[in-house]
């Protein structure tokens, strides 16, 4: 194929590591992170590693809420903007790690917000299930979910795919997972 009709070129495809607040060092550590976004309460944010850049460290400061409480941050537009904003900017040079409290609610919903921004439209309930295939207990946030999907323009179709998946098993802390962040058939 000429170079003039070359197809435009997507980021390789790259992990996306979830994990909770506790395994964070490691899961940092263990797979060379170049990039980390960090979803939970703003009283318990956590500095950037040494070994990842400040700039590629997304910190989001909300609540693991579905309807808005008193006193508690949910989950609104602009938070879901940045880590929008985050995804597509990310070189897929090295890792992305995304964790909240458990990584099971926040976090799970933030690495499935950024899989439907980097792939194609059609992919959402094929991207829910690879979710749930290596996490037993991912159960993305629905307002989140709810939120991207209407940025997005899915139409639905995040908001359904999660919900075909059913809430994950109960547990306090999610056993750490990744998913390669590119999806190359439609679901």
């Amino acid at each position: 194929m000429p170079a003039s009709q070359k197809l435009p070129s997507r980021p390789p495809s790259t992990r996306i590591h979830v994990c909770s607040l506790a395994a964070v060092p490691d899961t940092v550590a263990t797979v060379n992170a170049t990039h980390l976004m960090t979803v939970i309460n703003a009283q318990t944010l956590v500095e950037t590693p040494l070994t990842i850049e400040p700039h590629r460290h997304l910190k989001i400061a909300v609540n693991d809420i579905s309807i808005p409480q008193e006193g508690l941050v949910h989950p609104r537009s602009e938070h879901v903007e940045g880590i929008l904003r985050f995804a597509r900017d990310w070189d897929h040079a090295g890792p992305l790690v995304v964790h909240c409290w458990a990584g099971i609610s926040r976090s799970t919903a933030a690495a499935f917000i950024t899989m439907c921004a980097l792939n194609d439209e059609g992919t959402e309930a094929l991207i829910a299930r690879q979710i749930r295939s290596a996490s037993k207990t991912a159960t993305p946030n629905a307002l989140m979910v709810s939120i991207a999907d209407d940025i997005l323009k899915r139409r639905g179709r995040m908001i359904e795919a999660v919900a075909a998946i059913g809430q994950g098993e109960m547990a306090m802390s999610g056993v750490p997972f990744s998913i390669s962040s590119r999806i190359f058939a439609t679901a």
